[in-house]
């Protein structure tokens, strides 16, 4: 994909609000599936979709929607919007920017999440970057979470609206982040984030790392409503004087599709296993979002677990979530380690299916006992680590 600072314009293609707004259902005849997960070089992470017959495939990981008429391999990643770019045409991201190849051009449509709530998001239009310029397409479909356009041809495609688009609600994410106390120290810190709900959570969790270290992702329902540049309040429960809230107000900034620096901090003088946190409208104090938190007993669960009770307590996510090139070096590691026979290598070689193939591999593993468990969990933790603490793993 080229650089987006050298692109110019392809012409006015300016869109207006999509008359009528046609075709509003929501569809719900998506295959889920889960990408494998690449890396271009250790800043890029991306995905890709191999695809073996026509129908509509829904990416867990991103939200998109690939509507293919026949077998293709997609491989696409999120990239930074060039700001300047989109100003120029008096334009503001509303969601992130997609580079999207397939060397089949078997993708027929494309199905892109948005963020607002209708009938608004009949102000949304569809940027397609490419090499020669920018052309910003009416979407062919509006439905309640996507835009739906036609392909003509790849590279980058992003949601767009009108930079004089009215502050609408959107719906929105409040995301949590906890870097738990290293002992003999106490203090803990939570970290809160307001998003846009059509953010990729994977890529706001790696970009994290990279800025700030380790911090545990914690998995609360995270869905409200929130009013761009509008200004919340956070409060606790317990109030407490070990208990700083900074700052205890924060503007929801619905363009944070590159940038996922902490919103609110919440930092814990003592150990506090549970609280209580709640959102709340500045204007009008009522309560937008309102979570429960535990924060240390997940640790302090798998401490007690023997090896092979831990890959049972994670089997579900292990299916899920892991990819085919860690699925891969795994093999390669409990095959050199004799954790599995070659028979059982190759069962799992000729599994086309990324998700039983995982489901092979943990099973299989966790009848062996613990050794062989604690052995898979070493080994995954040196091939993933990010999904391993996510699991409580490591």
């Amino acid at each position: 994909m080229p650089s987006l600072s050298h692109i110019t314009s392809a012409g006015n293609n300016k869109p207006t609000r999509a008359a009528s707004l046609p075709d509003m259902k929501l569809q719900s005849n998506f295959e889920e599936f889960t990408p494998d997960l690449s890396e271009d070089d250790e800043d890029h992470e991306g995905y890709r979709f191999q695809c073996s017959c026509p129908g509509l495939y829904q990416c867990s990981v991103t939200g998109l929607v690939f509507d293919m008429e026949g077998e293709g391999d997609v491989v696409y990643r999120t990239v930074p919007w060039n700001r300047r770019l989109l100003v120029q045409h008096h334009k503001k991201p509303a969601g992130p920017l997609f580079d999207i190849k397939c060397e089949q051009q078997s993708v027929r449509q494309l199905h892109l999440p948005h963020c607002q709530i209708l009938p608004t998001a009949g102000f949304l239009a569809v940027a397609h970057v490419k090499d020669d310029g920018v052309e910003f397409i009416s979407p062919h479909k509006i439905t309640e979470t996507h835009l739906v356009i036609n392909i003509r041809g790849f590279s980058g495609f992003g949601n767009v609206k009108d930079e004089d688009s009215p502050p609408d609600p959107v719906r929105a994410l409040v995301l949590l982040f906890y870097r738990p106390p290293d002992d003999p120290d106490v203090t803990s810190i939570l970290n809160v984030l307001l998003l846009p709900r059509n953010i990729v959570i994977r890529d706001v969790q790696r970009t994290r790392k990279k800025l700030f270290g380790d911090e545990r992702f914690i998995d609360v329902p995270p869905h409200c409503k929130l009013i761009p540049d509008q200004v919340y309040t956070l409060s606790t429960v317990p109030e407490d004087d070990l208990i700083k809230v900074q700052p205890t107000e924060a503007e929801f900034d619905e363009e944070s599709y590159s940038s996922y620096f902490t919103s609110i901090k919440v930092t814990l003088k003592a150990l506090i296993r549970d609280i209580n946190l709640s959102l709340k409208d500045k204007k009008t104090s009522c309560c937008v979002w309102e979570g429960d938190i535990c924060l240390l007993p997940s640790r302090a669960k798998t401490l007690t677990l023997s090896s092979k009770e831990k890959l049972l307590d994670v089997r579900s996510s292990f299916i899920d979530r892991t990819s085919g090139p860690v699925l891969n070096s795994l093999l390669d590691k409990l095959l050199e380690k004799k954790v599995l026979t070659d028979s059982e290598r190759e069962s799992a070689d000729v599994m086309p299916n990324r998700r039983d193939k995982a489901r092979f591999i943990i099973d299989t593993v966790r009848k062996k006992g613990d050794t062989a468990s604690s052995e898979m969990i070493e080994f995954l933790c040196e091939l993933d680590p990010f999904l391993c603490r996510d699991l409580n793993l490591m």
